[in-house]
């Protein structure tokens, strides 16, 4: 606005200006100048217009610039206050909030100090009133004990303390002689355990059922009266007996199949009386049976009766030597399960007489070590399970059941003996000559156990060890996990208990493994 004043009173000044010089002129020269200052100042005029009305506009521009440039700072300043009061009342309102809790639990902790402190008063007035109590009747006992022994008080505390010193001494003498004993004791048992333990790293399961037996017969034209009109004959000797008669077209030979060692004996007895007797029909394979039923239970009891005579045994219940005496007719790789116990009674009772342990015991355990045996066929589960639990029920006593239960590992051995019942089951069964199995199915059965493992996906390799007591299973890092192992030794168990035939039991390993290789050049 000052420029444009300035201007004005420029285009004044030359107004005046210009009239002073038109007067000093003359007439005509004077209308002239007056039209020439005219027109100057005209022009002044119109260059002093648009110079103000350009000044105004950029005026006018930056004064809109400076505004909007003004109002956005202001903006901004708002927005921050905002924010930072926004900030504000929450810390505010957490601060109320924590000093909020802070008051109650002060309240709640001076409510229960309140309350134990007055417990404890209460407390403290009862210790002192039993204090007060104690002292006056121990005054009163002091003073009674001195009339009555004719003592002071310091004489009574002094044969007192005398008194409780020799005692001490005595109980402590008594105390380390305890100790010492323990520890001899402890080192004995611990070096009994060491020698079982070495005696039992001989043991290996061993186990195979013979489940038929073969009958030998004159001539070949007795198979036709054996299976009789019709196959009434051999239909009622197999009702008979429980078993199943085979007449294949092998020479002179009828196979008697079964898995029940009693029943397949007295079926085999059966026939050859039957042979022998010429006369074949039902009802008199019937009285043939039934005699020789009565004959074999008489053979089982004198048998279990003749073993436990053997090993000097006694007390033992009649259903248990029943069930031991049937162990006469099972076979376990062509040695007798019965002759196998009694060996095993007199290895363990040799062994406990070395280790200074109780020989009675360890005969005892080693004859009725493969009791469930004589069950399997009629049991599920493992023969060292069966016969533990067959004994426990006819009251052997705990250390026999676990001997039992333990010699194939089915239960964690409690006692020295039970180590030595699984050694002499283990001696007994591999000394030269004692049991035997054909190369062929040996070899085959191992095979057999790879190819099954092999077909499992992420298996590697597998390796039958032990005699084939043991299978171990390499499998793919990648491609199987810790838990996809656990799950592959169960499968593959379940399926060798399906389709493979073999003797105890056999232990799936799964190894699961990561190596990593470098080479120094």
């Amino acid at each position: 606005m000052g420029t444009v004043i300035f201007i004005i009173a420029g285009i004044a000044v030359a107004l005046v200006v210009g009239l002073l010089i038109g007067k000093s002129l003359g007439s005509k020269a004077k209308s002239n100048i007056e039209e020439d200052a005219k027109n100057r100042a005209d022009e002044l005029l119109e260059s002093a217009k648009k110079k103000s009305e350009s000044i105004i506009q950029d005026a006018k521009i930056k004064s809109g610039e400076e505004k909007v440039r003004m109002l956005a700072e202001l903006e901004k300043e708002s927005q921050q206050l905002k924010k930072e009061t926004k900030e504000l009342e929450r810390r505010i309102r957490t601060q109320n909030e924590n000093q909020t809790k802070k008051t109650e639990l002060m309240a709640a902790k001076e409510i229960e100090n309140s309350k134990r402190e007055a417990e404890i008063e209460r407390t403290e007035r009862s210790l002192a009133e039993r204090k007060r109590n104690l002292d006056k009747k121990i005054v009163e006992v002091g003073q009674t004990i001195e009339k009555k022994a004719g003592l002071s008080r310091e004489d009574a505390k002094k044969e007192l303390v005398e008194s409780i010193t020799d005692d001490a001494k005595r109980q402590a003498a008594i105390k380390i002689r305890e100790i010492e004993e323990e520890a001899k004791e402890e080192a004995e048992s611990r070096a009994k355990r060491i020698i079982g333990l070495a005696i039992q790293r001989y043991a290996g399961e061993h186990i195979q059922e013979r489940a038929v037996s073969v009958i030998h017969l004159p001539t070949d034209e007795l198979k036709g009266r054996i299976i009789g009109r019709e196959g009434r004959n051999i239909r009622a000797l197999e009702a008979a007996t429980g078993i199943d008669l085979i007449v294949d077209d092998t020479p002179e030979t009828v196979v008697i199949s079964g898995f029940d060692p009693v029943r397949r004996e007295v079926a085999r007895l059966s026939l050859d009386r039957l042979i022998q007797d010429g006369r074949i029909h039902p009802s008199r394979i019937e009285e043939i049976v039934s005699k020789a039923r009565e004959d074999v239970n008489k053979a089982v009891k004198d048998a279990g009766e003749q073993a436990i005579l053997e090993l000097g045994l006694a007390r033992v219940h009649p259903e248990i030597v029943k069930m031991l005496g049937r162990l006469k007719f099972r076979y376990s790789y062509a040695q007798n399960v019965l002759r196998h116990s009694v060996e095993c009674g007199f290895i363990a009772g040799m062994m406990a007489a070395e280790l200074g342990l109780n020989q009675r015991k360890a005969r005892r355990a080693g004859l009725l070590h493969d009791l469930g045996k004589a069950m399997t066929h009629e049991i599920e589960g493992s023969h060292a399970v069966i016969g533990a639990q067959f004994a426990k029920k006819y009251k052997e006593e705990p250390l026999v059941v676990n001997a039992i239960a333990a010699h194939h590992e089915d239960e964690t051995p409690t006692s020295i003996i039970a180590h030595l019942v699984a050694a002499a089951d283990a001696l007994s069964g591999a000394r030269p000559g004692a049991r035997r199995e054909m190369l062929e199915s040996y070899v085959q059965r191992l095979e057999n156990l790879e190819q099954i493992c092999k077909s499992f996906k992420g298996v590697t390799e597998s390796y039958a060890i032990q005699a084939g007591r043991e299978v171990r299973v390499m499998v793919e890092n990648e491609t199987i996990t810790d838990n996809d192992a656990i799950m592959l030794s169960k499968d593959i168990a379940a399926r060798i208990e399906n389709e493979l035939t073999y003797p105890g039991q056999i232990q799936v390993t799964v190894i699961r493994e990561s190596r990593a290789i470098a080479t120094a050049k």
